[in-house]
C-alpha cells in the first residue's frame, strides 16, 4: 500500500521548482560520487608503487628501475618523475648552446623535477573542485526546496483557512525531505574530498622525497642518503611545496 506522504506521492504532488531542485541534487549527488570512486580507485592504484619505490633503488640499472615503477607513465608519477629527471639530464647535457646550458645542472634538474611534481600533483587534484562544490553547494539547494515547501504549506493554510495536518502535510513532507536530500549528498561529498585530499597530500610527500633522490643520483649517482653535499641545491623542491599547501 503506497503512502500518500511517500516520496513518491511528494513527487507527483511537487510543483516544477520542487522536481528542479530534486532533479539537481541527483546530479549532484551522481557527480560528487563518480570523483570519489575515480579517485580512489587512482589512490589505490599508486599504493604499490609506493611500495617499490626502495626496489626502484636497488634495480641494477636506470632503465630497470623504471620497470620496477610500472608502465604507464600518465598514471603512475613516480615513473613519469624519474622519466623527466632522467629527459633533463640528457636535454641540458645536449644542448649546452642553449640559455638553460648555462644553466648549474642542479638548478636546472631542481626546476624539471619541480614542474613533473607540479604536473603529478594537477592530475591527483582534477574533480576535487567538483566534490568542495557539492558540499558546500547541496545544503543550500536543499534548504531552498524547504522554503519552497514551507511557502505552499502557508499557501495552503491561507487558502483553506485553517492549519489542519491534512492540508500541510503534503507541502511540509517537501520541505523536510528536501533539507534531508540536500545533507545526503553534500555529507559524502565534503567526506570524500577530505579523505581524497589527505591522500593525495601523502602522495606528493612520497613524490618530495623520490625527487631528492633522484637530483643526488643524477648529479652524483648515489641516492641522497650518500649525497648531504647537494642538499642546499634540492631544498626548494620541498619549500615551494609547503608554501603552495
Amino acid at each position: 500500500m503506497n503512502s500518500p506522504y511517500g516520496i513518491s506521492s511528494i513527487w507527483l504532488q511537487g510543483d516544477v521548482v520542487i522536481k528542479s531542485v530534486a532533479i539537481i541534487l541527483l546530479l549532484m549527488s551522481i557527480a560528487s560520487w563518480c570523483v570519489i570512486v575515480l579517485r580512489t580507485w587512482g589512490l589505490l592504484r599508486l599504493r604499490k608503487p609506493n611500495h617499490s619505490l626502495a626496489d626502484f633503488w636497488h634495480a641494477q640499472s636506470f632503465s630497470e628501475g623504471l620497470t620496477v615503477l610500472g608502465s604507464d607513465r600518465n598514471a603512475n608519477p613516480y615513473r613519469h618523475l624519474a622519466e623527466e629527471g632522467q629527459a633533463a639530464l640528457d636535454h641540458h647535457q645536449n644542448h649546452k648552446t642553449d640559455l638553460h646550458g648555462n644553466l648549474p645542472l642542479a638548478d636546472w634538474l631542481t626546476a624539471c623535477l619541480k614542474d613533473s611534481i607540479d604536473q603529478s600533483t594537477d592530475r591527483l587534484q582534477r574533480g576535487l573542485a567538483i566534490l568542495a562544490s557539492v558540499g558546500s553547494v547541496a545544503p543550500f539547494v536543499g534548504l531552498f526546496g524547504t522554503v519552497w515547501g514551507i511557502y505552499h504549506a502557508l499557501v495552503s493554510i491561507g487558502l483553506n483557512g485553517s492549519a489542519s495536518i491534512d492540508k500541510i502535510a503534503g507541502p511540509v513532507g517537501e520541505a523536510l525531505i528536501m533539507t534531508a536530500f540536500g545533507l545526503i549528498v553534500a555529507i559524502p561529498a565534503v567526506l570524500g574530498y577530505n579523505a581524497i585530499n589527505r591522500g593525495n597530500r601523502n602522495i606528493k610527500n612520497k613524490l618530495n622525497r623520490f625527487a631528492h633522490q633522484l637530483h643526488a643520483y643524477f648529479l652524483m649517482g648515489s641516492p641522497l642518503a650518500s649525497s648531504t653535499g647537494n642538499a642546499s641545491n634540492i631544498k626548494s623542491i620541498n619549500r615551494k611545496h609547503t608554501h603552495a599547501e
